[in-house]
């Protein structure tokens, strides 16, 4: 018999059907067994003798022919697409048996400590709390190439191997190329920049490498960057682009995964007009609202980003600020200096409930001044010989922005951690499993009560 997929057993009422799928949850009462079966589509209730269920446990993989019929009116499930039937089984093939499990994945919640969720990564992923993470995820990729389309983005691939660090400076991941010293990409910057002549526009969604010596809650090794950028433009158009295409990302999200949110508790995002703020202005707030004093300082630190966050929804009902005019020499090479201040630079970051989700700038696209800026940070400008050549040959105004992928994934869900918004994390301690412990040593470890 041909499969059904389980969320179309909606239509298929007093129909005797084929199904595929993981047994998520077992339910003995008497004779009667019931299980929770789900398939890329959604989750059916199984109803079956225990005869013919045998020893089915969590996570076997199984297919059942049996009819689908309505649920009795009291025993609607309203919280599922297939709340209101279930499927009285009549026959069960084994497919594929599972292992004991190491820990209850039977639960609505996943209760175990960060290292073990992810020590055991390609078992916790099936949780449906967890799975769902990555549908989300999916949405932010999704929203973020629809606008970006709208906009008229080309989108592109860039590599992920350099001849040179994208961004200067020392974390940055060297290693042999065939004898030779290469580099993995800090960002996919000076790639998407060179093809501002070609496309004018361009979009890419590619991965970017930081050798950053942290292990903090929103920094990991690898990240995904969703970048934008824009030929033709100035500083306020850019602006307006960045705030345009994270606000539209969310409310693709919103309006798509209603359920993940409502299940991970999420607040729908205020989306009031967003403040724009330099750095200084920033710091003054800071200083006069919450009694701090970086107004010297040349960056916010994590509590200043969570303190404007706070004041831009309380002050403009907006989850959003940004914050420009970052100094000129924290920022990258190819980072426009404001003409009015040079010491600024015309840069900015967009904040998200508390949380920096994107940076960019407009950049430098004269030849010969972009050409002093990578002297000045002491690197070669043969070392940049091909990104050089777009800039000689005729570049127009232009600038962009990166987005974080799992930090906005991270700050959408209210996750704790960056490491829970990525599929399998790089960061210092790991690279699947933990650098410092072998895996036949890894024990599951639950969160403390």
């Amino acid at each position: 018999m041909e499969r059904t997929l389980i969320l179309y057993c909606n239509n298929k009422i007093d129909q005797t059907v084929s199904i595929s799928g993981f047994v998520q949850t077992r339910r003995d009462h008497g004779k009667i067994v019931f299980l929770d079966v789900s398939d890329r589509s959604g989750v059916i209730q199984v109803v079956i003798t225990g005869e013919i269920a045998g020893d089915l446990k969590h996570q076997d993989v199984v297919t059942i022919e049996g009819k689908v019929s309505k649920r009795p009116e009291k025993l609607i499930n309203s919280n599922l697409p297939t709340g209101s039937i279930e499927l009285q089984g009549e026959k069960i093939e084994i497919l594929s048996k599972a292992a004991e499990l190491p820990f209850d994945m039977g639960t609505k919640e996943l209760d175990l400590q960060l290292p073990t969720l992810l020590d055991f990564r390609s078992l916790t992923l099936r949780h449906p709390k967890v799975k769902a993470i990555f549908k989300v995820q999916d949405k932010i990729l999704e929203g973020f190439r629809k606008i970006t389309e709208e906009l008229d983005c080309t989108e592109i691939v860039v590599p992920e191997i350099s001849a040179s660090a994208t961004e200067g400076g020392a974390e940055v991941f060297k290693f042999d190329y065939y004898g030779h010293q290469a580099f993995l990409t800090q960002s996919p910057q000076l790639y998407k920049q060179m093809l501002v002549p070609v496309m004018e526009r361009v979009s890419t969604i590619a991965h970017a490498y930081r050798a950053e010596p942290s292990v903090t809650t929103y920094h990991l090794s690898v990240a995904t960057q969703m970048d934008c950028e824009f030929g033709f433009v100035q500083f306020e158009e850019l602006l307006d682009l960045l705030e345009l295409v994270g606000t539209n990302i969310v409310k693709y999200v919103e309006e798509h995964c209603q359920k993940e949110l409502e299940e991970f508790g999420a607040e729908k995002t205020a989306f009031g007009k967003i403040p724009r703020l330099t750095l200084r202005e920033a710091q003054e707030i800071i200083f006069k609202e919450f009694g701090r004093d970086h107004r010297s300082e040349k960056d916010l630190d994590r509590q200043d980003e969570i303190d404007i966050c706070n004041w831009a929804k309380e002050k403009h009902k907006s989850d959003f600020v940004t914050i420009t005019h970052f100094p000129t020499k924290k920022r990258a090479f190819y980072t426009l200096p404001d003409p009015k201040n040079p010491e600024l630079s015309l840069s900015y970051d967009l904040l998200y409930k508390g949380l920096e989700i994107l940076s960019g700038s407009q950049r430098i696209n004269e030849y010969n001044q972009l050409v002093e800026a990578i002297k000045e940070r002491g690197m070669d400008p043969k070392d940049f010989e091909m990104y050089l050549q777009a800039f000689k040959y005729g570049m127009p105004p232009e600038g962009g922005f990166s987005f974080g992928l799992e930090r906005l994934t991270m700050k959408i869900l209210n996750l704790l951690n960056i490491r829970e918004a990525s599929l399998f994390p790089r960061d210092m301690e790991r690279v699947d499993i933990r650098l410092s412990q072998k895996a036949h040593d890894i024990k599951p470890v639950k969160k403390p009560n």
